[in-house]
């Protein structure tokens, strides 16, 4: 992985080209650390390297936190996740061959920087609600940006400006993957399966049998289901790492409840535990 870099331009030309104005939609350019559109709206780049579009308020509970950003950077930097985004990887490089790679939720950018580290030729936009989280993103590759923006609003980007849109674990709004896709661009979705850490039990929220056929709803009449690919493995957990996966996601929301918290606390010894997910590829309907 020899392309993650700290200190590197935070907004690549390619990526400043395919934004837009998230107020009056025009494109924008960038002088020294501001984005600017000629309206004059203007979104001043964070030190860490993203820029945050939003002019709204986020609701408290929605974007993840410090502690759930940390928790997720160690487990993901033990490789507890490491076949998922080697995964990714594969896909990517089978199916793209360059242009915008959108990592829609893209959190602290891990995923984004495996498929780019895969497509040489391709350079990624992290989007995400958490500013934490993309303090990371926008250092997680030299050829990636990152833009805080919530993924229910229109998405500041351009039409038809992506070649591969990624999707993991997050938000999925249908209406914005296909406008911002090109017409042979591609949607992958990354899920968790029926029996995702189930050993844990009520530590973390499980996943119904129904998710699928949700999936399917959600995306609608917009997009052609093309591959789908199983990632499924048994690891060991040190009970270190066994916090962490619980604390980076949202079951971190509810570990106040029957004593949830203690009985985290309360794991000594390292754990079996399966980690299973699917990889569902998609083509854009015109």
């Amino acid at each position: 992985m020899n392309a993650r870099v700290s200190g590197h331009d935070p907004l690549p030309p390619a990526i400043v080209r395919s934004l837009r104005c998230s107020v009056c939609g025009d494109p924008v350019g960038l002088t020294e650390r501001t984005v600017r559109c000629d309206r004059g709206h203007s979104f001043d780049v964070a030190k860490q390297g993203y820029v945050n579009l939003l002019h709204a308020r986020i609701p408290a509970g929605t974007a993840d936190t410090a502690p759930m950003v940390a928790a997720r950077v160690d487990l993901l930097s033990s490789g507890a996740y490491l076949p998922l985004a080697d995964a990714l990887a594969k896909v990517a490089s089978d199916h793209v061959e360059n242009g915008m790679v959108i990592d829609a939720g893209a959190g602290t950018g891990y995923y984004l920087a495996h498929v780019l580290d895969a497509v040489p030729a391709a350079y990624g936009l992290a989007l995400d609600v958490s500013a934490v989280a993309l303090r990371r993103a926008a250092r997680a590759h030299a050829r990636a940006g990152a833009a805080v923006w919530n993924l229910w609003e229109p998405w500041p980007v351009a039409d038809s400006s992506a070649s591969l849109i990624l999707n993991v674990f997050a938000p999925r709004n249908a209406p914005q993957f296909h406008r911002v896709l090109t017409a042979d661009g591609l949607l992958v979705v990354a899920t968790p399966n029926p029996g995702h850490l189930r050993e844990l039990g009520d530590l973390v929220i499980s996943v119904d049998s129904g998710k699928d056929a949700r999936l399917e709803d959600t995306l609608g009449d917009r997009f052609t289901r093309v591959e789908r690919h199983e990632v499924t493995q048994e690891v060991t957990l040190a009970p270190a790492q066994i916090r962490q996966v619980v604390e980076m996601g949202p079951s971190a929301h509810h570990l106040h409840r029957d004593g949830r918290r203690e009985r985290l606390d309360a794991i000594t010894a390292p754990m079996d535990v399966t980690t299973s997910f699917s990889v569902t590829l998609y083509r854009p309907v015109p």
